[in-house]
Parts: structure tokens; C-alpha cells; sequence
């Protein structure tokens, strides 16, 4: 999903002082698609906010009056969930950086990049909703259970997870076998409960059971139930997973590494729909939906002689594969919020999401354990903030992120000097006059300065946009 697709009309709120640099935000923001109200003050922002709340508030720290980080303040005391991204000049840059750690959204230099203005915007946006944005369109409700199915966890945005999903959606109202695939991680038993909540079953039982997590002894046991006596330590009978499935929907998690004599009885379990407990002498009728997963490569496996052809035949009658995380990035921002919402209150936190860096550490990890790690990065991440924004350094530890080596200083000073100076010719348009007013220089010394680092006026100017001057 584009940028422009999830900004496009949210209602923006800027704020400063300075007319010019008032219009210059108001134009970009406009051009973009943005609603945008203007302030020249923190009094007018709140009576703004009173009125007409928007999504994202830009403001300059030094204002007349009330300052930008006073305006945060009342906006965090009354609005904890609107994101805050404040513009600052370069002596104020501790005070922003202050303001970050109490919980505000982000902030600029400057001049800063209009793009990265709007690149911060469209981070702000996504992670301020005030709901998972849910793409109701892509798989119809036939029992009407479509929020149960994405209280299950199925969040997405990705058209690949769309298109999985209709098909899930599809077979959920049958009564067919399901074989999902997918490397360990990606959710395999949450869709399946997904599928369950989906179909006419919903109301039965949903029972999963891990196949190659329990011993080769006991496995048929806790599949079939036995009856008293049938084995050393059986002092009573007991049912197993498909008499407690019963009416409802049995879930086997990685069934390739069911024991091949298993397979064989749990082959006559899906052709005669009965089961026959350990050690007794009747089978008994069940009524059970069969879904199985698995990470295994069961063609290699049937060819090896590991997994049986005909039980393969029964369990994949109709096959999903689960995508990698790292297929579907653009559903990580989702999925990230999704579990900051169920495990914040865990820790008692009030957490509304992830810093804008943080985020960017998120959706470009390498994630080797797909789901199941972002999940533990999340987790971890929430327990150890101290801020309703998680921060970078936070997630860099969870995710074992090496840290950068710090530049010295002259690096540091020269980088920000150059940086400030492209910015700046941007926000301008190349106009050296403006440029250099914003900046408090003269002509001739901020031509010295372009000179210094190689920059010439000509390289930021374009034709789309021009100001007129009051």
C-alpha cells in the first residue's frame, strides 16, 4: 500500500508562527491530499482541537506564548493516542529529544525534508488508528464471523494474505480436510482457528494438538482416548482429542512427524469416521472436521517412504500455504500494533506503539522466526519501555541488533552542517534569498557555506510549486 493511500484526506493540525513556513507546510500537506488546519499558537491549536480533532498534530517547539512542548503536554494529558511530531531549531534539539522519551511522536530539525515530514506523518497515521484496519471486502462472512476470525489474530494488509485468505474463507464453509503449510512461525494454528470460527462448527469445539511434541507412546493414546487398563499407569479410561473434538474441528500441528503405524489408524479414523480407544474392543462414531499443518516437504517425505500416500491424499484436500513474514512486509506495522494492543495491558502499560525508527527496525528485520518472533520482539519491547512509544533501542536489543559506532565529532558536525544545508534548499526550492533568512545569514556567507560542501541552488529547483510573497 502506498503512502498516499493511507494519508490521503487525514485531517493534519500545523502549528508555528513563522507565516511562511505556515503556508510552505499548508501547500505540501494540501498537495498530498491532506486536510490540514493551521495555528499560529498553542491557545489556537487547543481551541482547534476542541473543535475539530485531527490525526496528527506538526508543531513548531518555540511558539509565543505557550511553546510547542506545553501543547504537547495538554495534547498527552487529554489525547494520550494523537501523535505529536514537533519541528525544532538546532539549539533546541535536547528539549525535543527530552520530549521524545515522554512520548512524543517524533521531531524534525530545521529545515527539515518535506518528504521525511510526510513520511512521519504516514508512520503516525498507521500506528494512531484507533482500530486494525481490516480488510472486510477481501473474505465475505457466511456465518458472520468474520471479527471472531480476526480476534483470532489474522491481521493483514498484503495482497498475498488477501488472497490466502479468501481461499480460507472458501473452505471454510465446507467440510473438506485442510492441509496448511507454512515454515514454523507463521501461524499455522491461528489460521486454522480462523477457518474453525469461520464455518458452521464455530459453535463445537476447536482442539489442537502438536504431533511432534508428544512421545510416539502416548501419542495414539492422546488421539483415540484408551480404556481402563489397557497399558501400565492407565488406571481409567479416558477419550482422547477426537472425542473431545467432537461436533467441532481437530487441529494436527506438524503431522509429518506423525509416527508412520500412527498414520495408518488415523487413515481408518478418516475413512470410517470411528475411533477406537487403546486396548478396547468397540470403535466409536465421531463427527470431527480434520485440519493438519506442517513444515515438512511431504512429497520428499512420501518419496522416502516416511509419510504415507493415501493418508497425504485424505489430509490435503484442499492446501494453503502461509507466506514468510519477510513476503508480506507491509503487514508488520499491523501486526506489531495488533500485539502492542493485547500485551500492553499484561504489563499495566499505557503503550501506544512504536517510534518511527523503531517501526523502520521492524518492517526491515530479517525475521527468521516470522510471527512468532515478531511477536517476542513486541513482547519484549512492551515489557521493558518506559514510554508510550517504544523506542529504537529497544527493539534493536530485542532483535540482538548490534549498536552503531558513533561518529566523532567533526564527522558529526560536518554531516549535520551538510544535511541542514540540503534541507534547507528543499523546503526552499532553491531559493538562496529564503534560504538564507531562514537560516539568519547573509547572502555571501551562505553562498560560502554551498561552496564548502559542494551544493548549488540549481539542484533543488522545480517547477510545481512557487509562493508569493506578501
Amino acid at each position: 500500500m502506498s503512502r498516499l493511500s493511507v494519508a490521503h484526506g487525514a485531517h493534519i493540525l500545523v502549528v508555528d508562527d513563522d507565516e511562511d513556513i505556515l503556508r510552505l507546510l499548508t501547500m505540501r500537506l494540501h498537495a498530498r491530499g491532506f486536510r490540514v488546519t493551521s495555528a499560529g499558537s498553542a491557545e489556537q491549536a487547543l481551541a482547534h482541537l476542541a473543535v475539530d480533532p485531527p490525526r496528527v498534530v506538526v508543531s513548531d517547539i518555540r511558539l509565543p506564548g505557550r511553546d510547542g512542548l506545553s501543547l504537547f503536554e495538554e495534547v498527552r494529558s487529554t489525547r494520550p493516542t494523537l501523535p505529536v511530531i514537533l519541528l525544532t531549531a538546532h539549539g533546541n534539539i535536547p528539549d525535543a529529544v527530552d520530549a521524545t522519551s515522554r512520548g512524543v511522536f517524533g521531531y524534525l530539525t530545521k529545515p527539515f525534508d518535506s518528504q521525511v515530514l510526510l513520511e512521519k506523518i504516514d508512520q503516525a497515521l498507521q500506528l494512531s488508528a484507533p482500530s486494525l484496519p481490516r480488510d472486510e471486502s477481501a473474505i465475505p462472512a457466511p456465518a458472520g464471523k468474520l471479527d471472531d476470525a480476526w480476534q483470532s489474530g489474522m491481521v493483514y494488509r498484503s495482497s498475498c494474505m488477501a488472497d490466502l485468505m479468501n481461499e480460507a474463507r472458501m473452505v471454510a464453509v465446507s467440510d473438506a480436510s485442510v492441509l496448511i503449510r507454512g515454515e514454523s512461525g507463521t501461524g499455522k494454528e491461528v489460521l486454522a482457528r480462523a477457518i474453525h470460527l469461520a464455518s458452521p462448527r464455530a459453535r463445537g469445539p476447536f482442539v489442537a494438538i502438536n504431533c511432534g511434541a508428544i512421545p510416539e507412546a502416548l501419542l495414539e493414546s492422546e488421539l483415540f482416548g484408551h480404556v481402563k487398563g489397557a497399558f501400565t499407569g492407565a488406571g481409567n479410561a479416558r477419550g482422547g482429542l477426537f472425542q473431545a473434538a467432537n461436533g467441532g474441528t481437530l487441529f494436527l500441528d506438524e503431522i509429518g512427524d506423525m509416527p508412520l503405524a500412527l498414520q495408518v489408524k488415523l487413515l481408518r479414523v478418516l475413512q470410517e469416521r470411528m475411533v477406537r480407544p487403546v486396548g478396547a474392543t468397540q470403535a466409536q462414531a465421531v463427527d470431527v472436521r480434520l485440519l493438519s499443518a506442517t513444515h515438512r516437504d511431504l512429497d520428499a517425505a512420501m518419496a522416502q517412504a516416511q509419510f504415507r500416500e493415501d493418508l497425504y491424499y485424505r489430509l490435503d484436500v484442499v492446501s494453503l500455504t502461509l507466506p514468510r513474514l519477510d513476503q508480506r512486509r507491509e503487514d508488520i506495522p499491523l501486526l506489531a500494533a495488533h500485539f502492542v494492543q493485547l500485551i500492553a495491558g499484561k504489563y499495566g502499560k499505557t503503550i501506544s506503539g512504536f517510534a518511527p525508527e523503531a517501526l523502520e527496525a521492524l518492517a526491515t528485520a530479517a525475521w527468521p522466526g516470522n510471527v512468532r518472533q515478531l511477536f517476542n520482539v513486541v513482547e519484549q519491547s512492551c515489557a521493558l519501555t518506559s514510554t508510550p512509544l517504544i523506542p529504537l533501542a529497544l527493539v534493536q536489543r530485542a532483535l540482538r541488533v548490534p549498536t552503531l559506532e558513533a561518529l566523532s565529532y567533526a564527522e558529526a558536525r560536518q554531516r549535520f552542517e551538510r544535511n541542514y544545508l540540503v534541507q534547507l534548499l528543499k523546503l526552499t526550492d532553491g531559493n538562496v534569498a529564503d534560504a538564507a533568512r531562514i537560516a539568519d545569514r547573509n547572502r555571501t556567507e551562505f553562498y560560502r557555506l554551498l561552496q564548502k560542501h559542494n551544493l548549488s541552488p540549481a539542484m533543488f529547483r522545480t517547477e510545481v510549486e512557487t509562493v508569493t510573497e506578501r
